[in-house]
């Protein structure tokens, strides 16, 4: 048993806004770390989404267990604040445009000279080098440009977003274990670094598949493939109708194959020289989807579902948003938790999805409102005087 967390002691200033750095930092805060996040007077960006109906829920699910305190950085006295509180972090994480902490006089190199154990982390749309480093970036933009756009979708239609953000924590989650990575160095050199992750850069190997069809065809192969394998190398390998809804199903081996005709009644289907070999059951692949559907429409998904899953079939059912908010098995598992948030209500709220040997799932504090730890933080922790703290007030450097 440990007994403690793996990032307890470790102290985080998190400048981070939107999704790409906040989910970062929050997975530090459930690993242990006390995170504190900065914000601009009026509040990150995700705060002002508040204005949408429901625009604060990702908000609140990527700034539990954080605290909040206010900061303008554009102010000397803010800046010199900001120099107190790094001056006793261990991680400063921050997904700007490349060069903007630099100009407030907060950039990586006066950073570490001043606290050589610091770990300045940057997360940015396209990296701090090369021809794109400018270049604006969001999860679409990111998307377009990235492939996963021109791999989404169907061949005969316009290539579409993938529906999650996946560019944003595909390069929150490898910035994290940048930041890990780097304090796991420098507890054997006492000397802390600079990391830096480009959410184009982290997508790349998600396209394995698409890139397997891509240079196996020459570069000549339509690169959407709708539902179907992205390299079409499996079949079957869809969505499939049922009475009242879908149901996802591959076979990966020749095991899954005849398993799947067992429980369709169709082991005749096996003599087939179209099926015999997955080679044969890709060169067949639409005659294989029209044979699964024909028999998938027959049944509703659950009942589809329990008779695949009793041949150990890998199947599951299409579900709606509600269905995945109710999970049992995340809620059994710790991984989603009812809170009653003190601004948006009840709301349903993902932990990590990491789990430690012999430390229960740390409690989810949810977010709070803007600077309302301003003092806790200021005066408690950096040990500010009740006249000094009065006056940053008055000057709206916090």
């Amino acid at each position: 048993m440990a007994g403690h967390l793996p990032l307890d002691g470790v102290t985080v200033i998190d400048f981070g806004q939107i999704y790409n750095g906040p989910y970062a930092t929050f997975l530090m805060a459930m690993a242990g770390a006390r995170v504190i996040k900065v914000e601009p007077k009026n509040g990150e960006n995700m705060r002002r989404r508040g204005a949408v109906g429901g625009a604060m829920v990702p908000f609140a699910m990527l700034n539990s267990n954080k605290e909040f305190v206010t900061l303008n950085l554009k102010s000397d006295e803010g800046r010199a604040l900001a120099l107190r509180m790094i001056e006793r972090a261990d991680v400063v994480l921050e997904n700007f445009a490349p060069g903007v902490m630099d100009r407030l006089g907060l950039g990586p190199e006066r950073l570490m000279e001043m606290n050589p154990r610091l770990v300045y982390a940057a997360g940015t749309g396209f990296g701090w080098s090369g021809p794109y480093r400018d270049y604006p970036a969001m999860d679409l933009t990111v998307q377009a440009m990235s492939g996963i756009m021109a791999t989404t979708g169907y061949p005969d239609r316009p290539p579409v977003k993938a529906g999650p953000a996946v560019a944003d924590f595909f390069g929150g989650v490898h910035l994290y274990g940048a930041v890990v990575t780097a304090l796991f160095d420098r507890e054997r050199t006492g000397k802390g670094r600079f990391v830096e992750v480009s959410m184009f850069d982290s997508v790349y190997a998600s396209l394995s598949s698409a890139l397997g069809l891509h240079f196996g065809s020459g570069g000549g192969a339509m690169p959407r493939t709708g539902n179907r394998h992205s390299g079409m190398a499996e079949s079957p390998y869809n969505v499939y109708e049922a009475s009242d809804g879908f149901i996802a199903l591959i076979c990966v081996s020749e095991t899954h194959w005849k398993s799947l005709l067992k429980a369709m009644g169709r082991e005749d289907l096996d003599e087939d020289p179209r099926l015999g070999s997955l080679k044969s059951r890709v060169e067949n692949i639409d005659f294989v989807d029209e044979t699964i559907s024909a028999w998938t429409r027959q049944f509703t998904r659950a009942e589809l579902d329990e008779r695949l899953k009793a041949h150990r079939v890998p199947c599951a059912k299409v579900r709606d948003l509600g269905e995945v908010v109710s999970d049992p098995h995340m809620h059994e598992r710790g991984m989603l938790r009812h809170v009653s948030h003190p601004l948006l209500g009840d709301l349903v709220l993902p932990a990590s999805p990491m789990r430690y040997d012999g430390e229960a799932i740390e409690e989810l504090r949810p977010s709070k409102e803007l600077g309302a730890d301003n003092a806790s933080v200021y005066k408690g922790w950096l040990g500010l005087s009740d006249d000094d703290f009065a006056a940053l007030e008055r000057s709206e450097a916090i």
